[in-house]
C-alpha cells in the first residue's frame, strides 16, 4: 500500500517511480513482483499495517514509534523535507522557533522530524493538518497557509504536473535549512512473516548492489 508521492512512488510515472523501480527490481531478483496500491496516507497506513492483502506500506521514514509497528528494509531513497512559501510573503524566520506565530500546512499522519514534531506537541508551532500535498500547495497558493511543510523533490514534480502552471511555480519558494536528510522505507508488518520479508527484501537489496559495484568495475577496468 502507498500513498501518490512522486517521484519516490507514483502511479503517474513508469515503474511506480524511482523508489518504485528500485523496488520492482530488488524484488525481481529474489522471485516476487511488486504491486502497487494507492491510497491517502492514513489509509495506506491503515492497510498496511492490517489488510491480509498487503506486506506492508510505504514510503515511510523511520522512527522510534514507528519501529514499534513495523520491520523497516534497507534505504529505498533519500529525502530533504523543506518548507515552501509564496515570494510575494517571503519567509523571514531563520529557525523553527521563530515560526511559532505562522500557521504551517502539514499532511495528516506525516512525521517531520524530531524537533519540529516535538515543538507542535509542546504547542510551539500552529499547525493545520491537511489530507495531501497537493491539497496544502493549492492552500499555500489560495493563502489559506503562509508556509507548507514538504519534501524537496515532491514539491518540484508535484509543481510541473497539470495542477500547477508555470505562474504557479514563480509563485513558490522554498527553505532548505530547517530539515535534515532522511532516507525512506518500505515498512514491512512486524509480525514473522513482516520479518523474513524485510530479510528477503535487505538481502536482494545487498545482492543488487554488490552486482552493480562490480559491473561498475569492470567497465572501469575495461577502459
Amino acid at each position: 500500500a502507498a500513498e501518490d508521492w512522486p517521484p519516490f512512488i507514483t502511479a503517474t510515472m513508469a515503474h511506480d517511480g524511482e523508489s518504485g523501480n528500485f523496488i520492482g527490481t530488488v524484488l525481481e531478483r529474489a522471485g516476487y513482483a511488486l504491486q502497487v496500491d494507492y491510497f491517502p496516507w492514513k489509509r495506506t497506513m491503515q492497510l498496511g499495517l492490517t489488510s491480509p492483502r498487503y506486506a506492508g506500506f510505504m514510503a515511510v521514514w523511520r522512527t522510534a514509534e514507528r519501529e514499534k509497528l513495523c520491520h523497516f528494509s534497507s534505504p529505498i531513497g533519500n529525502t530533504l523535507t523543506v518548507l515552501a512559501y509564496l515570494k510575494e510573503a517571503p519567509l523571514r524566520a531563520g529557525t523553527l522557533a521563530e515560526l511559532k506565530d505562522t500557521r504551517i500546512g502539514t499532511v495528516s499522519g506525516y512525521f517531520n522530524g524530531e524537533q519540529f514534531d516535538a515543538m507542535v506537541r509542546r504547542g510551539e508551532l500552529r499547525t493545520d493538518e491537511g489530507v495531501s500535498d497537493i491539497v496544502n500547495l493549492k492552500k499555500l497558493l489560495s493563502r489559506r497557509f503562509s508556509v507548507i511543510v514538504i519534501e524537496k523533490h515532491v514539491l518540484r514534480q508535484l509543481m510541473l504536473g497539470p495542477d500547477f502552471s508555470k505562474a504557479d511555480r514563480e509563485r513558490v519558494g522554498l527553505a532548505e535549512n530547517f530539515f535534515s536528510e532522511r532516507s525512506v522505507h518500505i515498512c514491512f508488518k512486524r509480525n514473522a512473516e513482516g520479518q523474513a520479508q524485510q530479510k528477503m527484501f535487505n538481502a536482494a537489496a545487498r545482492a543488487a548492489a554488490r552486482a552493480r559495484r562490480e559491473g561498475e568495475n569492470g567497465t572501469h577496468n575495461g577502459r
